[in-house]
C-alpha cells in the first residue's frame, strides 16, 4: 500500500494551502503547520482534508518533518511557485 504525506495529497488534487484554508475556513498558515507536522492534527481537520483530498486514511502518512521549508519564507520567491502555489 502507498502513503502519502498531507502536503502530497494536497498538491495531488491541485489545491494550494490558501484554497483549502478558504474551503475548510482555516488559515493557509494553519494549513501549511500541519503538513509539517501531522502528528498531531485535529480530527475534524484530519477528516476534513481526508474528504476533500479523498484519500483514505490508511493512505496518509503522517509525520512531523522539519526539513519541509516553511512556504511564507519562500514567497518572495516568485519564480520558485506556480500559480497554484506549490513548489515547483
Amino acid at each position: 500500500m502507498y502513503k502519502v504525506t498531507l502536503r502530497a495529497a494536497r498538491i495531488n488534487c491541485g489545491y494550494s494551502t490558501k484554497q483549502v484554508g478558504e474551503l475548510l475556513g482555516k488559515s493557509y498558515a494553519t494549513i501549511e503547520r500541519y503538513e509539517r507536522d501531522s502528528t498531531n492534527i485535529p480530527r475534524d481537520l484530519s477528516v476534513a482534508l481526508l474528504k476533500l483530498y479523498k484519500v483514505p486514511q490508511e493512505h496518509i502518512f503522517s509525520v512531523k518533518n522539519p526539513f519541509l521549508p516553511d512556504l511564507r519564507s519562500l514567497g518572495k520567491r516568485k519564480d520558485r511557485f506556480h500559480e497554484g502555489g506549490c513548489v515547483l
